[in-house]
């Protein structure tokens, strides 16, 4: 097997030969790596090359692939069956575990993905307020339910227009979207729309579109303008949710939202999705409120024991090694860069254990974020491929790093690229 060969196969089977656009190496002169075995820190190929990878399945994988204690548990599960559709203690068991460390959670819904989760925290938004209207943030991404595939319009002020076919004209007039850090904008837009505008909704650290961190006081000021508008919050943090510390970024600035969604970590690297709130807005859901939302293999008793192993992984000493890593690790990168004459304009943004290579530092908006940015990452990437080392496949797209990106790693980090 090799790679160019299993991609011509594939896209004769799948739409672009992929199932997530983001994998398909769009724009790079070169097939999609197709992996065969994961460990640790690092991943082999179908033609046997070994990659470090910063990847990290786009941010699951904080212990890294293969975690032993995740992998017992998750054998264990095996034996037990791995699917019911009828309850079960495994997912009661991490629930508790979870409201018993974030305070501004008393219930939580599981579902498969960070998409559904912000689907139906949007439903349970509208349905709580009786009101359409969404605010979201140009450069935030909240999965692909149509709502959340909006740009920016040409019209009125936050007004948008779809950004994929598929999307109908009202759904995007019901989403108005403005820049990160507007806040003229968020207070037009409850002036024009103030009993129409049931939610606003953002990343609090913006991670899907550039590593773009957010001034503390502007989150403070959705919180404050969405209650005075009797609206509500969501953080999204399905990335950065038990990334940047256990509580998120909610912890990390003392803002509580509404309502969060999760996805990515709280798996342990399997499919879930969560979204949490205080009872009296979560129970709006059914069976006992009148908000529908249901799903066949929601809270599956294997992802529940691989997000609860996981987890319990997770404390403060943890985070703050995992910080002092990342920190290494883009220190090696920065050296690197600024040794070949080539690289020199770029940088390296970090904050936990995410990192974004950029050649514009300072950046907190999706709209400054310059518009030929695979012209230098094509080139880096190819050469990071082949010399082991794996990005994600998208000068867009964040760094990961995991607990399995331990000193041995960094040192053939370190040789590999000659700092």
């Amino acid at each position: 097997m090799n790679n160019n060969d299993l991609f011509e196969r594939s896209k004769k089977l799948v739409p672009g030969g992929v199932h997530s656009p983001v994998r398909s190496f769009k724009g790079l002169p070169m097939s999609p790596r197709f992996i065969q075995s994961a460990k640790g820190a690092k991943f082999t190929d179908v033609e046997g090359k070994n990659y470090i990878d910063f990847c990290m399945s786009f941010g699951p994988l904080i212990l890294g692939h293969t975690d032993p204690i995740v992998e017992k548990e998750l054998q264990a599960g095996l034996t037990r069956g791995w699917s019911y559709g009828a309850c079960e203690h495994y997912s009661l068991e991490l629930l508790e575990y979870l409201v018993e460390k974030i305070d501004f959670v008393d219930q939580i819904r599981f579902v498969n993905s960070g998409t559904e989760a912000v689907m139906t925290a949007l439903r349970l938004a509208r349905g709580i307020t009786n009101r359409s209207k969404i605010i979201k943030f140009n450069g935030c991404y909240h999965g692909h339910t149509d709502s959340m595939l909006i740009k920016a319009g040409s019209g009125l002020a936050g007004e948008g227009d779809a950004s994929s076919l598929g999307v109908p004209e009202g759904t995007a007039k019901d989403t108005l979207i403005l820049e990160l850090g507007d806040r003229e904008g968020v207070i037009n837009c409850f002036k024009t729309h103030k009993d129409d505008i049931a939610v606003v909704i953002i990343e609090p650290l913006p991670a899907n579109n550039g590593l773009l961190e957010q001034d503390t006081q502007f989150l403070k000021f959705l919180r404050d303008i969405s209650s005075e508008n009797n609206a509500l919050l969501i953080f999204d943090e399905v990335i950065s949710g038990f990334r940047m510390g256990f509580k998120g970024m909610a912890g990390e600035t003392g803002i509580t939202p509404d309502l969060v969604t999760y996805g990515k970590i709280i798996g342990g690297g399997l499919p879930v999705g969560a979204l949490g709130g205080k009872r009296e807005l979560m129970e709006k859901l059914a069976p006992i409120g009148g908000v529908y939302q249901a799903g066949t293999l929601s809270a599956n008793p294997l992802a529940m024991v691989g997000g609860l192993a996981t987890l319990k992984q997770l404390d403060e000493k943890f985070y703050s090694d995992l910080e002092s890593k990342t920190k290494e690790i883009v220190s090696i990168f920065e050296s690197y860069f600024e040794k070949n004459e080539k690289y020199k304009e770029l940088k390296v943004i970090s904050k936990g254990s995410l990192f974004w290579i950029t050649p514009v530092s300072g950046i907190t908006r999706a709209c400054d974020i310059p518009g030929n940015l695979m012209d230098t990452f094509s080139e880096l990437f190819g050469d990071f491929l082949e010399k082991g080392i794996y990005l994600a496949p998208n000068p867009y797209e964040v760094g990961f790093v995991s607990k399995a990106h331990d000193d041995s790693v960094i040192a053939e980090l370190k040789l590999k690229l000659g700092v």
